[in-house]
């Protein structure tokens, strides 16, 4: 067993925090990192190891040390650290400790698709974290999101209420260039068009009944940054004709005012409506929607997603425990069961509510099937009820689709190539993509 001392807690040390985190062989005494709030800090902690910000009085209290591993490329922490090292110790410091982070830096750029994808599906919100799972559609995503963050492209996210749409819109800002600036979030269907147009674009003192001052609109506000137009499709065509010259032009004009002024705003809409139909019935422009149109991302709903529900759930408890202040270790698999075969129309939102409700109902330390709604319950009861040959068309069905969605996305939709993954005929794979409603082009690139 070897035993270690990190000093320094920057990248470097948090690489070799998690290099050695499963390794038996490895044993850390401790890590000293002047910075309280060095990126090591916090995973040291997490792993049950000693933190000091004080590398001397670190080395004084672990005379057993094997090795001190100076990551800090300070020159005189370097000398002091080989003064007060104990006799037995070797110290790493210097080429010797570049050599180390250059294979930790090749070990992770081997890894830098999959650890990018992490961050990007754990885009944190005000109570925590994006969770992606193990769903094919969702995956896709993660990857679409980390392709468009950095660019200033235009997205359009679409998918059911409760499937997380604000979550992408977050995740998209926080991995922009302009991630420092701000971002500004919209719910258009809260506004009436005329108080819309005075919060989007501003107004001139006088402009209206009540304007008593000026005001600046939220693309003012926005400026350098990011905003956010949830429910876009709703918006009425005077608006989004309005919105349709800012896309043009970059130019906003408070409401009241002769002048135009410039804004750079990086434009991220959602819709939970088939702006396709809208069009065809006249209720929402075509130009704004290619527009608006430029990269879109469709979220899929949770009953789509059911692999991912046990992590989801589990994700959801301790956001709740957190907010109701109450001890909830686990989540029984017969609740578990229950929550899986249920269909989710509420998505997302809906989950994280009916965990809540459990979490507040239950006196026993765990959630169990009676503390969830009944509606929910019952879904469990008709699973149990269906005789063997509907369960085994059920779970068939699952299996076929999922499996559809896996190869679609490691073909990036290309039928031919998904075909010859799940070694069967194009013909036959193109007949189950039907029978399942699968499309093929939500898994291209780009068109997500």
């Amino acid at each position: 067993m070897t035993k270690v001392v990190i000093i320094g807690a920057g990248r470097g040390g948090r690489a070799l925090l998690e290099l050695f985190r499963d390794d038996p062989e490895v044993t850390i005494l401790g890590v000293s990192d002047m910075d309280p709030r060095a990126p090591g800090i916090e995973l040291a902690r997490a792993m049950g190891v000693p933190v000091l910000t004080d590398f001397a009085e670190l080395l004084r209290r672990t005379s057993e040390v094997d090795v001190v591993i100076n990551v800090t490329g300070d020159p005189d922490v370097s000398k002091a650290v080989w003064d007060l090292k104990p006799d037995q110790a070797e110290v790493m410091g210097g080429l010797s400790a570049k050599f180390m982070w250059d294979l930790i830096e090749e070990r992770k750029t081997k890894e830098a698709m999959a650890d990018r994808m992490e961050l990007m599906l754990r885009e944190l919100d005000r109570h925590g974290e994006m969770i992606i799972g193990r769903n094919a559609k969702m995956k896709a995503i993660a990857e679409l999101i980390a392709k468009v963050a950095p660019t200033p492209t235009t997205v359009l996210i679409r998918g059911g209420s409760g499937t997380g749409k604000e979550l992408v819109a977050r995740a998209l800002h926080k991995y922009s260039h302009v991630q420092d600036r701000p971002l500004v979030t919209v719910n258009c269907t809260a506004l009436t068009p005329t108080l819309m147009e005075s919060e989007l674009f501003g107004h001139k003192k006088g402009a209206f009944t009540g304007a008593l001052v000026d005001k600046i609109g939220l693309f003012e506000k926005a400026d350098g940054g990011t905003i956010f137009l949830d429910e876009i499709g709703d918006i009425t065509l005077e608006m989004q004709a309005k919105l349709l010259r800012v896309l043009q032009t970059g130019e906003i004009r408070a409401v009241g005012d002769v002048t135009t002024r410039k804004v750079r705003v990086r434009i991220i809409a959602a819709t939970n409506r088939n702006l396709e139909q809208a069009i065809a019935r006249g209720e929402f422009r075509e130009d704004l929607f290619y527009r608006f149109n430029t990269f879109t991302i469709t979220l899929p709903p949770l009953r789509e997603r059911t692999e991912d529900i046990p992590t989801l759930a589990y994700y959801f408890l301790k956001k709740a425990e957190a907010k109701v202040n109450k001890k909830v270790k686990r989540i029984t698999p017969e609740a578990l069961e229950c929550l899986k075969v249920y269909s989710w129309p509420g998505n997302l939102r809906e989950l994280e509510n009916i965990i809540e409700r459990a979490v507040v109902l239950t006196s026993s330390g765990q959630v169990e099937a009676e503390h969830l709604p009944v509606h929910v319950q019952e879904g469990q009861a008709r699973a149990r009820q269906e005789g063997f040959a509907d369960a085994k068309r059920r779970l068939v069905q699952r299996f076929e689709r999922d499996a559809l969605s896996r190869y679609l996305q490691e073909a990036s939709g290309n039928i031919s190539l998904a075909a010859k993954k799940a070694r069967m005929t194009r013909r036959t794979f193109h007949r189950l993509i039907a029978k399942h409603r699968v499309s093929p082009t939500e898994f291209k690139p780009g068109s997500h």
